[in-house]
């Protein structure tokens, strides 16, 4: 047979090597796809709750680090088991039914049993197709690299739960990862790292050509220390940065509402970190934690990545988007460009950390369009956050009482 490589770009997921073999003896063919970007910083889970069959249409990209589970049939796909595939739900089930199917005859020679009991599973599986009874369908990646549609974008879906989670390292190691080496040598005070520019050598997330990354330690008037870093290529000239948090998860986490009155709002400076969503309710949009990545721009700017990150996403308005889907999203594009001083909305930042940030123009007065309100994040919040099982104090091995 034939096999052919292709490696493309989808913007959504970086890069992907996509394979496709034929035979002309027999007329079998097969097709895969593979990441070629990098991994990403954490791991992704995805819950979906399958009640019509309209849920069972929906694209998915699995790689093959990810596993997938189905909690009513106490079923499995264990990572490395199949090779990455573009499908739909529908035809997870379909694979995994050809896959149970391949040995039957085998299996009934030589363990009736056995072949009756996973005949048996074999109909659950292809009853769960027709959705006569909800179920949930959970995607998890340790790689960050896999997805499941979300037909209502950008609005949100109340049937998909996505969250992001640090890896273990059981998964790091079954991806291949190790960790780096931190230097031990610290600056000899604080003020010097403040004024210095740090730089050390990197891969390109491109072209993946060596290239050098810098780091600057910035004070935000009025809120707390950020950490800027700033990625560029020489190679191909790609250019990126990225903002962390200087200091530590805060106490409480922060809800920040402002409410767009003037085209000079748009110029207001806006610290968002990693775990911040964000929201804006006259456009029934919400931006999960974890999208876009830290970002210290304007607010402007914020709406122009959000614009560029729905342009951008194959699924909305690329090859694989649906006429329908795509004028409503045009419209949204519409809305939200008439959000920028146009029109008034309101801009809600929730962040669980409490690490981001958005200028008071007014500062030290109060601003009366800006409200920032602080909250006891929930149990679910500090698991995300892994707060749940990181112990600060007590943890030192209590003494004997002969001590």
């Amino acid at each position: 047979g034939v096999t052919r490589l292709l490696l493309t770009r989808i913007p959504f997921f970086k890069e992907i090597i996509v394979s496709s073999f034929s035979c002309d003896s027999c007329s079998w063919s097969n097709t895969e796809i593979q990441s070629a970007g990098r991994i990403q910083e954490q791991g992704v889970r995805y819950t979906l709750a399958v009640t019509s069959r309209q849920d069972m249409n929906r694209e998915v990209v699995k790689t093959d680090c990810a596993s997938a589970r189905i909690p009513e049939l106490d079923f499995e796909i264990p990572a490395f088991t199949q090779k990455g595939v573009l499908t739909t739900i529908e035809g997870m089930i379909d694979r995994a039914v050809a896959g149970l199917e391949q040995d039957q005859p085998t299996r009934r020679a030589r363990d009736e049993e056995m072949a009756r009991k996973i005949e048996e599973f074999i109909g659950k599986l292809r009853q769960l197709k027709e959705v006569n009874s909800p179920f949930t369908f959970i995607l998890d990646d340790p790689s960050g690299n896999s997805f499941v549609e979300n037909p209502h974008a950008p609005q949100r879906d109340e049937a998909l739960v996505v969250a992001h989670y640090r890896r273990s390292p059981q998964q790091a190691a079954m991806l291949g990862l190790e960790g780096e080496e931190v230097d031990a040598k610290a600056p000899d005070t604080a003020e010097d790292l403040r004024n210095e520019v740090l730089q050390f050598n990197t891969n390109c997330p491109e072209c993946n050509a060596p290239a050098s990354t810098n780091m600057k330690l910035v004070q935000i008037p009025h809120f707390k220390e950020v950490i800027i870093m700033a990625t560029n290529c020489d190679s191909c000239g790609h250019r990126t940065n990225e903002v962390k948090s200087g200091g530590a998860i805060e106490p409480k986490g922060t809800r920040i509402t402002l409410r767009i009155t003037d085209p000079s709002d748009m110029t207001r400076d806006i610290l968002k970190s990693e775990t911040c969503s964000v929201e804006i309710p006259e456009l029934e949009f919400e931006l999960g934690m974890g999208a876009l990545g830290g970002k210290f721009t304007t607010l402007e700017g914020l709406l122009k990545d959000i614009r560029d990150l729905v342009e951008r996403n194959p699924f909305t308005l690329g090859d694989s988007s649906v006429p329908s889907r795509t004028g409503k999203l045009q419209e949204f594009i519409g809305k939200l460009q008439e959000v920028k001083g146009k029109t008034e909305a309101h801009f809600i930042m929730d962040d669980p950390a409490g690490n981001s940030y958005l200028q008071n123009v007014y500062a030290p007065e109060e601003d009366p369009e800006l409200t920032v309100q602080r909250y006891e994040r929930t149990f679910e919040q500090n698991e995300e956050l892994g707060l749940n099982d990181m112990r600060t104090e007590g943890y030192e091995p209590e003494r004997t009482l002969g001590r």
